[in-house]
Protein backbone atom coordinates (compact mmCIF):
# COMPACT_ATOMS: atom_id res chain seq x y z
CA UNK A 1 0.00 0.00 0.00
CA UNK A 2 1.39 3.87 -0.60
CA UNK A 3 2.66 6.04 2.44
CA UNK A 4 -0.62 8.55 1.80
CA UNK A 5 -2.60 5.39 1.92
CA UNK A 6 -1.67 4.16 5.26
CA UNK A 7 -1.51 7.87 6.76
CA UNK A 8 -5.38 7.74 5.81
CA UNK A 9 -5.66 4.47 7.53
CA UNK A 10 -3.60 5.36 10.60
CA UNK A 11 -6.28 8.07 11.36
CA UNK A 12 -9.75 6.26 11.68
CA UNK A 13 -7.81 5.44 14.89
CA UNK A 14 -8.62 9.06 16.30
CA UNK A 15 -12.62 9.24 14.69
CA UNK A 16 -15.00 8.70 17.24
CA UNK A 17 -18.03 7.27 16.13
CA UNK A 18 -21.94 7.69 17.53
CA UNK A 19 -21.90 5.15 20.54
CA UNK A 20 -26.09 5.36 19.68
CA UNK A 21 -25.92 5.25 15.89
CA UNK A 22 -23.72 3.40 13.45
CA UNK A 23 -21.53 6.26 11.57
CA UNK A 24 -22.16 9.79 10.21
CA UNK A 25 -22.68 10.54 6.58
CA UNK A 26 -18.82 12.13 6.50
CA UNK A 27 -17.37 8.36 8.20
CA UNK A 28 -19.55 6.46 6.13
CA UNK A 29 -17.87 8.26 2.25
CA UNK A 30 -14.46 8.46 3.92
CA UNK A 31 -14.68 4.84 4.38
CA UNK A 32 -16.05 4.36 0.96
CA UNK A 33 -13.12 6.32 -0.40
CA UNK A 34 -10.64 4.68 0.86
CA UNK A 35 -11.75 1.30 0.05
CA UNK A 36 -12.12 2.27 -3.38
CA UNK A 37 -8.69 4.20 -3.53
CA UNK A 38 -7.06 0.51 -2.06
CA UNK A 39 -9.05 -1.30 -4.22
CA UNK A 40 -9.94 -3.57 -0.58
CA UNK A 41 -12.52 -4.06 2.01
CA UNK A 42 -11.92 -2.16 4.95
CA UNK A 43 -13.23 -3.01 8.24
CA UNK A 44 -13.54 -1.30 12.20
CA UNK A 45 -14.06 -2.99 15.02
CA UNK A 46 -15.54 -0.39 17.50
CA UNK A 47 -16.06 -0.34 21.34
CA UNK A 48 -19.11 0.69 22.97
CA UNK A 49 -17.75 4.51 23.47
CA UNK A 50 -17.03 4.61 19.56
CA UNK A 51 -14.05 4.30 19.48
CA UNK A 52 -11.89 2.15 16.89
CA UNK A 53 -9.83 -0.57 18.74
CA UNK A 54 -8.57 -1.93 15.43
CA UNK A 55 -8.15 -1.49 11.33
CA UNK A 56 -8.80 -4.10 8.93
CA UNK A 57 -7.33 -4.31 5.77
CA UNK A 58 -8.68 -7.50 3.78
CA UNK A 59 -8.54 -7.92 0.10
CA UNK A 60 -11.56 -7.21 -2.38
CA UNK A 61 -13.53 -9.80 -1.22
CA UNK A 62 -12.91 -10.30 2.71
CA UNK A 63 -10.96 -8.92 5.18
CA UNK A 64 -9.36 -11.31 7.87
CA UNK A 65 -10.14 -10.76 11.47
CA UNK A 66 -6.90 -11.56 13.78
CA UNK A 67 -6.99 -13.31 17.17
CA UNK A 68 -9.20 -10.99 19.86
CA UNK A 69 -8.52 -10.41 23.46
CA UNK A 70 -10.60 -12.77 25.56
CA UNK A 71 -14.56 -12.42 25.87
CA UNK A 72 -15.80 -10.25 28.64
CA UNK A 73 -16.87 -12.65 31.54
CA UNK A 74 -20.32 -13.12 33.81
CA UNK A 75 -23.64 -11.43 32.38
CA UNK A 76 -21.71 -9.12 29.72
CA UNK A 77 -22.35 -12.18 27.18
CA UNK A 78 -20.97 -10.12 24.32
CA UNK A 79 -17.65 -8.80 23.28
CA UNK A 80 -18.55 -5.29 23.60
CA UNK A 81 -16.82 -4.72 20.03
CA UNK A 82 -19.44 -4.09 16.76
CA UNK A 83 -17.81 -4.62 13.21
CA UNK A 84 -18.34 -1.94 10.35
CA UNK A 85 -16.85 -2.52 7.32
CA UNK A 86 -16.93 -1.99 3.38
CA UNK A 87 -17.91 -4.71 0.49
CA UNK A 88 -16.80 -3.25 -3.01
CA UNK A 89 -19.49 -5.22 -4.77
CA UNK A 90 -23.22 -5.24 -4.27
CA UNK A 91 -23.45 -7.65 -1.64
CA UNK A 92 -25.42 -8.41 1.24
CA UNK A 93 -23.85 -9.65 4.57
CA UNK A 94 -22.00 -12.96 3.81
CA UNK A 95 -22.10 -15.91 5.26
CA UNK A 96 -18.01 -15.02 6.75
CA UNK A 97 -19.68 -12.07 8.25
CA UNK A 98 -22.11 -13.69 9.87
CA UNK A 99 -19.80 -16.69 10.65
CA UNK A 100 -17.37 -13.64 12.57
CA UNK A 101 -20.44 -12.13 14.37
CA UNK A 102 -21.23 -15.67 16.05
CA UNK A 103 -17.82 -16.98 16.64
CA UNK A 104 -16.27 -13.58 17.96
CA UNK A 105 -19.87 -12.82 19.85
CA UNK A 106 -19.48 -9.18 18.42
CA UNK A 107 -22.22 -6.71 19.28
CA UNK A 108 -23.05 -6.02 15.89
CA UNK A 109 -21.80 -6.38 12.28
CA UNK A 110 -22.67 -3.73 9.65
CA UNK A 111 -21.92 -3.98 6.11
CA UNK A 112 -21.12 -0.69 3.99
CA UNK A 113 -21.81 -0.96 0.06
CA UNK A 114 -19.49 0.98 -2.19
CA UNK A 115 -19.17 1.48 -5.73
CA UNK A 116 -17.50 4.02 -7.86
CA UNK A 117 -20.13 6.62 -6.69
CA UNK A 118 -19.73 6.55 -2.62
CA UNK A 119 -21.30 4.58 -0.17
CA UNK A 120 -24.77 3.03 -1.19
CA UNK A 121 -26.30 0.93 0.67
CA UNK A 122 -25.99 -0.64 4.40
CA UNK A 123 -27.28 -3.49 6.19
CA UNK A 124 -27.02 -5.06 10.00
CA UNK A 125 -27.53 -7.48 11.68
CA UNK A 126 -26.81 -8.80 15.50
CA UNK A 127 -27.21 -12.25 17.51
CA UNK A 128 -30.12 -12.92 19.47
CA UNK A 129 -31.13 -14.28 23.12
CA UNK A 130 -33.35 -17.91 23.24
CA UNK A 131 -36.59 -17.64 21.31
CA UNK A 132 -39.29 -19.56 20.10
CA UNK A 133 -38.53 -19.95 16.40
CA UNK A 134 -34.53 -20.87 17.74
CA UNK A 135 -33.48 -18.11 15.25
CA UNK A 136 -29.15 -17.40 16.11
CA UNK A 137 -29.49 -13.88 14.39
CA UNK A 138 -31.19 -11.00 13.27
CA UNK A 139 -30.35 -10.01 10.01
CA UNK A 140 -32.14 -6.59 8.24
CA UNK A 141 -32.87 -5.87 5.03
CA UNK A 142 -30.29 -3.41 3.38
CA UNK A 143 -31.21 0.20 3.47
CA UNK A 144 -29.44 3.34 1.56
CA UNK A 145 -26.73 4.32 3.46
CA UNK A 146 -27.65 7.67 4.85
CA UNK A 147 -31.26 6.07 5.83
CA UNK A 148 -29.22 3.81 8.62
CA UNK A 149 -30.80 4.78 11.79
CA UNK A 150 -30.38 1.86 14.22
CA UNK A 151 -29.58 2.58 17.59
CA UNK A 152 -26.88 0.33 18.23
CA UNK A 153 -26.01 1.00 21.66
CA UNK A 154 -29.99 0.48 22.94
CA UNK A 155 -30.35 -3.04 20.50
CA UNK A 156 -26.45 -4.25 22.51
CA UNK A 157 -27.99 -3.47 25.88
CA UNK A 158 -31.69 -4.78 25.43
CA UNK A 159 -29.93 -7.91 24.23
CA UNK A 160 -27.51 -7.83 27.25
CA UNK A 161 -30.58 -6.84 29.73
CA UNK A 162 -32.25 -10.08 28.09
CA UNK A 163 -29.55 -12.68 28.43
CA UNK A 164 -28.83 -11.05 31.71
CA UNK A 165 -32.30 -11.34 32.85
CA UNK A 166 -32.25 -15.27 32.18
CA UNK A 167 -28.49 -16.27 33.45
CA UNK A 168 -30.07 -14.36 36.39
CA UNK A 169 -33.23 -16.57 36.30
CA UNK A 170 -30.82 -20.00 36.29
CA UNK A 171 -29.01 -18.71 39.13
CA UNK A 172 -26.18 -21.09 37.83
CA UNK A 173 -22.71 -21.03 37.50
CA UNK A 174 -21.77 -21.09 33.75
CA UNK A 175 -18.83 -22.35 34.11
CA UNK A 176 -20.34 -26.11 35.20
CA UNK A 177 -23.24 -25.55 32.01
CA UNK A 178 -22.39 -27.68 29.02
CA UNK A 179 -24.23 -27.75 25.27
CA UNK A 180 -24.69 -31.52 24.72
CA UNK A 181 -23.49 -32.23 21.24
CA UNK A 182 -24.01 -35.71 18.91
CA UNK A 183 -22.46 -35.98 15.07
CA UNK A 184 -23.16 -39.69 13.71
CA UNK A 185 -24.56 -41.06 11.52
CA UNK A 186 -26.86 -43.01 13.46
CA UNK A 187 -30.86 -42.45 13.24
CA UNK A 188 -31.86 -39.24 15.60
CA UNK A 189 -33.77 -41.21 18.61
CA UNK A 190 -30.55 -43.38 18.89
CA UNK A 191 -28.21 -40.39 19.12
CA UNK A 192 -31.20 -38.79 21.63
CA UNK A 193 -30.96 -41.87 23.50
CA UNK A 194 -27.00 -41.80 23.78
CA UNK A 195 -27.55 -37.65 24.44
CA UNK A 196 -29.50 -39.08 27.39
CA UNK A 197 -27.08 -41.39 28.94
CA UNK A 198 -24.43 -38.42 28.73
CA UNK A 199 -26.83 -36.20 30.40
CA UNK A 200 -26.48 -38.45 32.97
CA UNK A 201 -22.71 -39.14 32.81
CA UNK A 202 -22.88 -34.86 32.84
CA UNK A 203 -24.41 -34.36 35.80
CA UNK A 204 -22.05 -37.00 37.70
CA UNK A 205 -19.34 -35.26 37.00
CA UNK A 206 -20.60 -31.63 38.63
CA UNK A 207 -21.75 -30.44 34.86
CA UNK A 208 -25.39 -28.82 34.26
CA UNK A 209 -26.94 -29.83 30.68
CA UNK A 210 -28.62 -26.37 28.95
CA UNK A 211 -29.43 -28.12 25.73
CA UNK A 212 -28.64 -30.41 23.15
CA UNK A 213 -27.70 -30.42 19.42
CA UNK A 214 -27.80 -33.20 17.31
CA UNK A 215 -26.46 -33.50 13.46
CA UNK A 216 -26.53 -36.77 11.61
CA UNK A 217 -24.18 -37.04 8.95
CA UNK A 218 -22.88 -40.09 6.82
CA UNK A 219 -19.06 -38.58 7.16
CA UNK A 220 -18.13 -36.40 10.14
CA UNK A 221 -15.87 -33.80 8.84
CA UNK A 222 -12.05 -35.03 10.05
CA UNK A 223 -11.32 -31.29 10.74
CA UNK A 224 -14.17 -30.10 13.53
CA UNK A 225 -16.28 -32.96 13.03
CA UNK A 226 -19.06 -30.28 12.04
CA UNK A 227 -19.59 -27.77 9.34
CA UNK A 228 -18.56 -24.41 9.83
CA UNK A 229 -22.52 -23.44 9.61
CA UNK A 230 -23.60 -25.83 12.38
CA UNK A 231 -20.64 -24.84 14.32
CA UNK A 232 -21.96 -21.39 13.62
CA UNK A 233 -25.36 -23.00 15.51
CA UNK A 234 -23.85 -24.54 18.04
CA UNK A 235 -21.95 -21.24 19.20
CA UNK A 236 -25.21 -19.04 19.12
CA UNK A 237 -26.82 -22.38 20.93
CA UNK A 238 -24.14 -22.29 23.85
CA UNK A 239 -24.36 -18.41 24.34
CA UNK A 240 -28.09 -18.58 24.54
CA UNK A 241 -27.74 -21.30 27.08
CA UNK A 242 -24.87 -19.77 28.68
CA UNK A 243 -22.42 -22.46 28.21
CA UNK A 244 -18.61 -22.18 29.05
CA UNK A 245 -18.59 -26.27 27.98
CA UNK A 246 -19.44 -28.12 25.06
CA UNK A 247 -19.53 -31.80 25.16
CA UNK A 248 -19.42 -34.14 22.16
CA UNK A 249 -20.90 -37.55 22.89
CA UNK A 250 -18.18 -38.73 20.38
CA UNK A 251 -14.46 -39.13 20.68
CA UNK A 252 -13.01 -36.55 19.10
CA UNK A 253 -9.36 -36.96 17.49
CA UNK A 254 -6.32 -34.51 18.77
CA UNK A 255 -6.58 -32.54 15.42
CA UNK A 256 -10.81 -32.06 15.93
CA UNK A 257 -10.26 -30.69 19.71
CA UNK A 258 -7.86 -28.43 18.69
CA UNK A 259 -9.92 -27.20 15.73
CA UNK A 260 -12.31 -26.98 18.02
CA UNK A 261 -11.13 -25.48 20.78
CA UNK A 262 -9.12 -22.42 17.89
CA UNK A 263 -12.55 -21.71 16.55
CA UNK A 264 -14.48 -21.13 19.73
CA UNK A 265 -13.75 -19.96 23.69
CA UNK A 266 -15.49 -22.33 25.29
CA UNK A 267 -13.90 -25.77 26.83
CA UNK A 268 -14.28 -28.82 24.30
CA UNK A 269 -14.72 -31.84 26.35
CA UNK A 270 -15.92 -35.54 24.17
CA UNK A 271 -17.08 -38.50 25.89
CA UNK A 272 -14.32 -40.35 26.66
CA UNK A 273 -12.85 -37.34 28.67
CA UNK A 274 -16.07 -36.95 30.79
CA UNK A 275 -15.76 -40.99 31.72
CA UNK A 276 -11.97 -40.65 33.14
CA UNK A 277 -12.89 -37.18 34.28
CA UNK A 278 -15.80 -39.53 36.29
CA UNK A 279 -13.44 -42.07 37.11
CA UNK A 280 -10.81 -39.48 38.45
CA UNK A 281 -12.89 -37.85 41.01
CA UNK A 282 -14.38 -41.39 42.13
CA UNK A 283 -11.09 -43.36 42.51
CA UNK A 284 -10.31 -43.60 45.86
CA UNK A 285 -7.86 -46.83 46.70
CA UNK A 286 -4.31 -46.23 45.75
CA UNK A 287 -4.81 -49.05 42.36
CA UNK A 288 -7.76 -46.80 41.78
CA UNK A 289 -5.52 -44.17 40.78
CA UNK A 290 -2.98 -45.71 39.47
CA UNK A 291 -5.67 -46.94 36.96
CA UNK A 292 -7.20 -43.61 36.24
CA UNK A 293 -3.74 -41.80 36.03
CA UNK A 294 -2.69 -44.35 33.26
CA UNK A 295 -6.05 -44.21 31.53
CA UNK A 296 -5.93 -40.43 31.08
CA UNK A 297 -2.36 -40.34 30.42
CA UNK A 298 -2.60 -42.91 27.08
CA UNK A 299 -5.70 -40.49 26.46
CA UNK A 300 -3.50 -36.76 26.32
CA UNK A 301 -0.03 -38.38 25.00
CA UNK A 302 -1.61 -38.16 21.40
CA UNK A 303 -2.48 -34.30 22.61
CA UNK A 304 0.55 -33.40 24.08
CA UNK A 305 1.16 -30.93 21.29
CA UNK A 306 2.88 -27.48 23.88
CA UNK A 307 0.82 -25.08 25.47
CA UNK A 308 -1.50 -22.72 22.89
CA UNK A 309 -4.77 -21.25 23.29
CA UNK A 310 -6.68 -24.07 22.71
CA UNK A 311 -4.86 -26.58 24.75
CA UNK A 312 -5.69 -23.84 27.83
CA UNK A 313 -9.56 -24.57 26.74
CA UNK A 314 -8.88 -28.76 26.87
CA UNK A 315 -6.88 -29.04 30.45
CA UNK A 316 -8.15 -27.84 33.97
CA UNK A 317 -11.23 -28.60 35.74
CA UNK A 318 -13.48 -31.47 34.52
CA UNK A 319 -11.86 -33.05 32.13
CA UNK A 320 -8.61 -32.90 33.49
CA UNK A 321 -8.09 -33.74 36.79
CA UNK A 322 -5.57 -35.92 38.61
CA UNK A 323 -2.73 -35.57 36.26
CA UNK A 324 -4.25 -33.13 34.30
CA UNK A 325 -2.85 -30.33 35.75
CA UNK A 326 0.70 -30.89 34.83
CA UNK A 327 0.43 -32.98 31.45
CA UNK A 328 1.32 -29.50 29.48
CA UNK A 329 4.53 -29.45 31.49
CA UNK A 330 5.46 -32.84 30.82
CA UNK A 331 6.72 -33.87 27.25
CA UNK A 332 5.70 -36.96 25.32
CA UNK A 333 8.81 -39.05 26.70
CA UNK A 334 8.27 -37.97 30.28
CA UNK A 335 4.62 -39.07 29.99
CA UNK A 336 5.56 -42.21 28.25
CA UNK A 337 8.19 -42.90 31.32
CA UNK A 338 5.54 -42.22 33.56
CA UNK A 339 2.97 -44.57 31.44
CA UNK A 340 5.38 -47.66 31.83
CA UNK A 341 6.41 -46.80 35.61
CA UNK A 342 2.13 -47.21 36.11
CA UNK A 343 2.01 -50.26 34.05
CA UNK A 344 4.87 -51.90 36.56
CA UNK A 345 3.32 -50.69 39.58
CA UNK A 346 -0.20 -52.03 38.27
CA UNK A 347 1.28 -55.45 37.75
CA UNK A 348 1.90 -55.50 41.76
CA UNK A 349 -1.27 -54.81 41.65
CA UNK A 350 -2.63 -57.64 40.11
CA UNK A 351 -0.11 -59.93 41.62
CA UNK A 352 -1.52 -58.97 45.24
CA UNK A 353 -4.78 -59.64 44.25
CA UNK A 354 -4.30 -63.16 42.38
CA UNK A 355 -2.48 -64.03 46.04
CA UNK A 356 -5.66 -62.95 47.92
CA UNK A 357 -7.52 -65.11 44.99
CA UNK A 358 -5.22 -68.10 45.98
CA UNK A 359 -6.28 -68.06 49.70
CA UNK A 360 -10.16 -67.59 48.93
CA UNK A 361 -9.53 -70.80 46.43
CA UNK A 362 -7.81 -72.51 49.34
CA UNK A 363 -10.52 -71.75 51.63
CA UNK A 364 -12.77 -73.09 49.05
CA UNK A 365 -15.46 -70.16 49.37
CA UNK A 366 -17.04 -69.85 45.92
CA UNK A 367 -16.97 -66.25 44.51
CA UNK A 368 -20.14 -64.60 43.57
CA UNK A 369 -19.61 -61.47 41.53
CA UNK A 370 -21.77 -58.96 40.53
CA UNK A 371 -21.45 -56.88 37.22
CA UNK A 372 -23.72 -55.06 35.29
CA UNK A 373 -24.60 -51.70 33.63
CA UNK A 374 -23.05 -48.73 35.86
CA UNK A 375 -26.14 -47.64 38.39
CA UNK A 376 -27.81 -50.77 37.99
CA UNK A 377 -27.54 -51.34 41.63
CA UNK A 378 -24.94 -53.34 42.33
CA UNK A 379 -23.86 -51.77 45.56
CA UNK A 380 -27.07 -51.21 46.95
CA UNK A 381 -27.81 -55.10 46.24
CA UNK A 382 -24.50 -55.86 48.23
CA UNK A 383 -25.47 -53.48 50.79
CA UNK A 384 -28.59 -55.28 51.39
CA UNK A 385 -27.30 -58.58 51.22
CA UNK A 386 -24.71 -58.22 53.43
CA UNK A 387 -25.55 -55.15 55.18
CA UNK A 388 -22.68 -53.33 54.39
CA UNK A 389 -22.39 -49.72 53.85
CA UNK A 390 -20.32 -49.47 51.00
CA UNK A 391 -20.80 -45.89 48.76
CA UNK A 392 -23.92 -46.00 46.79
CA UNK A 393 -25.18 -42.84 45.25
CA UNK A 394 -27.87 -42.63 42.30
CA UNK A 395 -24.78 -41.71 39.92
CA UNK A 396 -22.89 -43.75 37.24
CA UNK A 397 -19.35 -44.66 38.37
CA UNK A 398 -20.13 -44.49 42.01
CA UNK A 399 -18.26 -47.56 42.58
CA UNK A 400 -15.12 -48.02 41.15
CA UNK A 401 -12.32 -50.38 43.22
CA UNK A 402 -14.03 -54.10 43.77
CA UNK A 403 -15.36 -54.67 47.19
CA UNK A 404 -15.66 -58.28 48.51
CA UNK A 405 -17.89 -59.51 51.28
CA UNK A 406 -18.08 -62.62 52.84
CA UNK A 407 -21.99 -64.04 53.38
CA UNK A 408 -23.30 -66.65 55.13
CA UNK A 409 -26.11 -68.55 54.71
CA UNK A 410 -28.20 -71.28 56.32
CA UNK A 411 -26.70 -74.79 56.61
CA UNK A 412 -23.12 -73.09 57.43
CA UNK A 413 -22.53 -72.29 53.74
CA UNK A 414 -20.49 -68.79 52.96
CA UNK A 415 -19.80 -67.50 49.93
CA UNK A 416 -17.76 -63.68 48.85
CA UNK A 417 -19.79 -61.51 46.83
CA UNK A 418 -17.90 -59.24 44.83
CA UNK A 419 -18.88 -55.75 43.45
CA UNK A 420 -17.39 -54.30 40.44
CA UNK A 421 -17.08 -51.21 38.48
CA UNK A 422 -20.28 -50.62 36.70
CA UNK A 423 -20.10 -51.51 32.31
CA UNK A 424 -20.91 -48.81 29.65
CA UNK A 425 -21.34 -48.54 26.13
CA UNK A 426 -18.58 -47.48 24.23
CA UNK A 427 -16.48 -47.63 27.54
CA UNK A 428 -13.16 -45.96 26.57
CA UNK A 429 -10.27 -48.05 25.26
CA UNK A 430 -7.83 -46.46 27.55
CA UNK A 431 -10.05 -47.73 30.83
CA UNK A 432 -10.45 -51.42 29.29
CA UNK A 433 -6.80 -51.68 29.79
CA UNK A 434 -5.96 -49.69 32.66
CA UNK A 435 -8.72 -51.43 34.60
CA UNK A 436 -7.98 -54.87 34.14
CA UNK A 437 -6.88 -54.72 37.81
CA UNK A 438 -10.19 -54.28 38.85
CA UNK A 439 -12.23 -56.43 36.28
CA UNK A 440 -9.55 -59.74 36.85
CA UNK A 441 -11.60 -60.50 39.82
CA UNK A 442 -14.35 -61.85 37.23
CA UNK A 443 -11.94 -64.21 36.19
CA UNK A 444 -12.02 -66.10 39.29
CA UNK A 445 -15.71 -65.81 39.84
CA UNK A 446 -17.68 -69.20 39.81
CA UNK A 447 -21.25 -66.94 39.03
CA UNK A 448 -21.90 -63.94 37.55
CA UNK A 449 -24.78 -62.05 39.02
CA UNK A 450 -25.52 -59.69 36.20
CA UNK A 451 -28.22 -56.51 37.29
CA UNK A 452 -29.81 -54.66 35.25
CA UNK A 453 -32.23 -51.99 35.64
CA UNK A 454 -35.72 -53.27 34.78
CA UNK A 455 -36.95 -49.77 35.06
CA UNK A 456 -34.36 -48.13 32.69
CA UNK A 457 -35.78 -47.72 29.06
CA UNK A 458 -32.97 -49.00 27.50
CA UNK A 459 -32.45 -52.22 29.42
CA UNK A 460 -32.06 -54.89 26.83
CA UNK A 461 -29.85 -52.33 24.70
CA UNK A 462 -27.77 -52.40 28.88
CA UNK A 463 -27.70 -56.11 29.06
CA UNK A 464 -26.16 -56.83 25.76
CA UNK A 465 -24.00 -54.07 26.22
CA UNK A 466 -22.56 -56.41 29.40
CA UNK A 467 -23.09 -59.35 27.90
CA UNK A 468 -21.02 -58.27 25.02
CA UNK A 469 -17.90 -56.96 27.25
CA UNK A 470 -18.09 -59.98 29.17
CA UNK A 471 -17.53 -61.78 25.98
CA UNK A 472 -14.87 -59.66 24.70
CA UNK A 473 -13.17 -60.66 27.98
CA UNK A 474 -13.81 -64.22 27.44
CA UNK A 475 -16.03 -64.54 30.37
CA UNK A 476 -18.74 -65.34 28.39
CA UNK A 477 -19.18 -69.11 29.40
CA UNK A 478 -19.21 -69.08 32.87
CA UNK A 479 -22.92 -69.57 34.55
CA UNK A 480 -24.92 -66.29 35.58
CA UNK A 481 -27.91 -65.23 36.77
CA UNK A 482 -30.10 -62.10 35.90
CA UNK A 483 -31.44 -59.84 37.90
CA UNK A 484 -34.51 -57.87 37.34
CA UNK A 485 -33.61 -54.98 39.83
CA UNK A 486 -35.95 -52.21 40.24
CA UNK A 487 -39.23 -54.36 39.92
CA UNK A 488 -40.93 -52.20 42.39
CA UNK A 489 -40.76 -49.30 39.93
CA UNK A 490 -42.57 -50.66 37.09
CA UNK A 491 -46.04 -51.26 36.32
CA UNK A 492 -47.97 -54.90 35.94
CA UNK A 493 -47.62 -53.84 31.76
CA UNK A 494 -44.10 -53.42 32.42
CA UNK A 495 -43.53 -56.55 34.74
CA UNK A 496 -45.25 -58.38 31.80
CA UNK A 497 -42.67 -57.06 29.15
CA UNK A 498 -39.89 -58.06 31.17
CA UNK A 499 -40.93 -61.47 31.78
CA UNK A 500 -41.64 -61.92 28.21
CA UNK A 501 -38.45 -60.43 27.36
CA UNK A 502 -36.16 -62.07 29.92
CA UNK A 503 -38.52 -65.41 31.35
CA UNK A 504 -35.07 -66.72 33.02
CA UNK A 505 -34.62 -62.93 34.81
CA UNK A 506 -35.00 -63.04 38.50
CA UNK A 507 -37.59 -60.16 39.61
CA UNK A 508 -36.22 -58.15 42.44
CA UNK A 509 -36.01 -54.72 44.52
CA UNK A 510 -32.35 -54.09 46.24
CA UNK A 511 -33.58 -51.89 48.68
CA UNK A 512 -36.39 -54.30 50.07
CA UNK A 513 -34.48 -57.51 51.90
CA UNK A 514 -37.44 -59.79 51.40
CA UNK A 515 -37.41 -59.48 47.64
CA UNK A 516 -34.28 -61.05 47.00
CA UNK A 517 -35.06 -64.31 48.80
CA UNK A 518 -35.79 -65.78 44.98
CA UNK A 519 -31.98 -64.38 44.49
CA UNK A 520 -30.39 -66.02 47.00
CA UNK A 521 -31.83 -69.13 46.55
CA UNK A 522 -30.92 -68.89 42.58
CA UNK A 523 -27.12 -68.19 43.97
CA UNK A 524 -27.41 -71.48 46.91
CA UNK A 525 -28.59 -73.41 43.63
CA UNK A 526 -25.99 -72.55 41.23
CA UNK A 527 -22.84 -72.60 42.75
CA UNK A 528 -20.57 -75.45 42.54
CA UNK A 529 -20.26 -76.38 46.85
CA UNK A 530 -18.35 -79.50 46.19
CA UNK A 531 -17.84 -80.41 49.86
CA UNK A 532 -18.25 -77.32 51.11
Amino acid sequence: MKPNQIKRLNRLYQRRYPAHGNYTGEQARELADISLETGRQIGLLINRQGTPEMVLVGDNRSIFIPELPRARQAADRLRGLRLLHTHLTEEKLSQEDLMDMVFLRLDSVTVLNVSTHGPQTAQLAHLLPPNPEERSYEIFDPVRWDRMDADLLAVTEALEDEFRRLVSARETDSENRALLVSVDDTPRPVQELSLAELAELADTAGLESVGSLIQRVRRKNPKSIMGKGKLAELEVRALQGNASVILFDQELSPAQMRNLAEITERKILDRTQLILDIFAQHATSRSGKLQVELAQLRYTLPRLVGRNRAMSRLMGGIGGRGPGETKLEVDRRRARDRITRLKDELKSVRKRRGQTRERRAKAGLPIVSLVGYTNAGKSTLLNTLTRSEVIAEDKLFATLDPTSRRIRFPREREIVLTDTVGFIRRLPPELKEAFRATLEELESADLLVLVADASHPEVEEQVDAVRSILDEMDLGELPSLLVLNKWDQLDEEGREAMRNLYPDGIPASALDRASLEPLVDAILTSLPWGTV
